[in-house]
């Protein structure tokens, strides 16, 4: 099973249903719609083959390595792992559930745009995902800047374009900055007798202390643009007021985790020293982005803009949790990728439903929605409460994992962490209070209810959220194994966080 290439089929389905979607004929938005949707549903079919035939603990698995640059060891190189793997799934089930939440509001642009430029966007995001060559993981990490560009500068609201233009100045700036790193580890490579870009050899080198801090800082200023982190965040709230809500769960929940990933994969993995030599930075910097992102969003109107800048606290606490340097803080971080992919995507689709009904994006325009839409408050208040961080919906796991671990690094860190439980349920509850109750404004005494094909793009999210609050360790096993792996490259050696649902089962039995 694994000798069939399944991840190049992977990323081939969705670029050959971009390229099909694309050069369909003009003006048929109606079979555009369909056969995008129709091709990420297929990719569900070969990440399913993965996700289903994956040994956990095994290491990378499928793997498929071609020498494709020989001069300077470059090589087109795939494989999963469990932080792969949970990567994989997140985008192959949220895009289809943005095609599904934009099927109507695409056809107020150019659908078959819009449609292949997200199957284009899925196919990058999964070749990065799946890179174990990091020239490869290079090139594609800069190729999902193409669609991403062109979906929020193509639809969404006026000064979409501008927005456009300064977030592509961000991503650009990171990625020329990352690039000087990738030339540096074909130097280090080279000198050691064999160049070659695969993580798995370079992994293997022993790259002293100053170039592995040279390295560590051109990787990360790209990933902390990308994820993003304060200070090289203020393109995320624009965007995210400006672009669609469908384009905005792309870049959110997808996009962005390409950040957090390569902390993971390439900080941690390739450069231990320097990683913990830049801790005490980092972990700083995730805690302003923390507390930062939680008070800004508190103070915003636009709907959309809120959500956007709550992702920036969300982010902190990943961060957080993969430079404390431990088991729980690690797990919980890839853990919280995945929870924060779902609500947050929940969030957007959600907002966006709000914004076509009520034809404003301001929370002061809004009003007593629950009393004329009483199922569009009650996902929103669900998606909002799991986003808070409330016990028994899967956000509540990951973030009590990282913040046990926070605590474990030093008690300041855990407590100023900590308020973002708090600053989160104000900004939450503030925002459904102003938008949900209260009497109807006479604007908004037409607004109806949500239609079966939204509830349905919602529906499998709220499901995810509520089954991972209460059994969240199948996820946790796949995760373990990776990090674990990780975390031994920076001398860290734990047991894997664990829930005990035997001893839960027999303690309930007692009583």
């Amino acid at each position: 099973m694994s000798d069939f290439p399944w991840l190049t089929l992977l990323i081939l389905v969705p670029l050959v249903g971009a390229l099909v979607t694309a050069l369909l004929p003009a003006g048929n938005g109606a079979l555009a719609k369909k056969v995008g949707l129709g091709m990420a549903a297929a990719t569900l079919l070969p990440a399913v083959v993965v996700a289903a035939n994956y040994s956990l603990g095994g290491g990378t698995q499928f793997t498929e390595t071609h020498d494709w640059i020989s001069l300077f060891g470059a090589h087109y190189a795939l494989g999963v792992d469990g932080l792969s793997l949970v990567m994989v799934l997140l985008t192959v089930v949220l895009v289809p559930l943005v095609m599904l939440a934009s099927w109507d509001e695409s056809d107020e642009g150019n659908p078959k745009s819009f449609f292949a430029w997200v199957l284009g966007l899925e196919a990058m995001s999964l070749a990065v995902f799946t890179a174990t060559d990091v020239f490869l993981f290079y090139v594609v990490f800069e190729a999902t800047l193409i669609p991403a560009y062109f979906l929020i500068s193509g639809f969404g609201r006026e000064g979409r374009s501008r927005a456009a233009a300064k977030f592509l100045l961000y991503q650009l700036g990171g990625g020329l900055v990352m690039l000087f790193s990738v030339i540096g580890l074909y130097v280090v490579s080279a000198d050691a007798g064999s160049p070659s870009y695969l993580i798995s050899d370079l992994a293997a080198l022993d790259i002293d202390e100053t170039t592995q801090r040279w390295l560590f800082v051109g990787f990360f200023i790209a990933f902390a643009a990308k994820a993003p982190m304060f200070p090289l965040h203020t393109w995320l709230a624009d965007t995210t007021e400006k672009a669609t809500p469908g384009t905005s769960v792309l870049l959110v929940c997808v996009l962005d985790k390409i950040g957090t990933y390569g902390m993971l994969r390439f900080c941690l993995g390739l450069l231990p020293e320097a990683s913990q030599w830049a801790t005490p930075v980092v972990v700083i910097l995730a805690l302003v982005s923390i507390v930062y992102g939680a008070f800004v969003a508190i103070g915003q109107d636009d709907v959309l803009r809120l959500i956007g800048l709550t992702s920036l606290s969300h982010f902190g606490l990943i961060v957080l949790g993969i430079f404390v340097l431990s088991g729980d803080g690690g797990s919980g971080a890839v853990f919280y990728m995945v929870n924060h992919g779902i609500s947050t995507a929940a969030l957007f689709l959600i907002a966006g439903y709000m914004i076509r009904r009520t034809g404003t994006a301001s929370i002061a325009r809004m009003g007593g929605l629950e009393k004329t839409a009483p199922v569009l408050a009650g996902v929103f208040l669900v998606a909002g409460m799991a986003a808070a961080g409330l016990p028994g919906l899967s956000p509540f796991v990951s973030e009590v994992l990282v913040l046990i671990a926070a605590f474990g690094y030093a008690w300041w860190a855990g407590a100023i962490a900590v308020t973002s439980i708090v600053l989160a349920a104000i900004y939450i509850l503030w925002t459904y209070q102003r938008t949900m109750t209260g009497p109807v404004k006479q604007e908004l005494a037409g607004v109806v209810d949500l239609d079966r094909r939204e509830v349905a793009t919602v529906a499998p999210l709220l499901v995810a959220l509520v089954v991972l609050g209460f059994f969240p360790m199948p996820v946790l096993d796949v995760i373990n194994p990776a990090v674990d792996d990780i975390l031994s490259h920076v001398g860290v050696v734990e047991d894997p966080p664990a829930v005990d649902t035997q001893a839960a089962t027999d303690e309930g039995a007692d009583q």
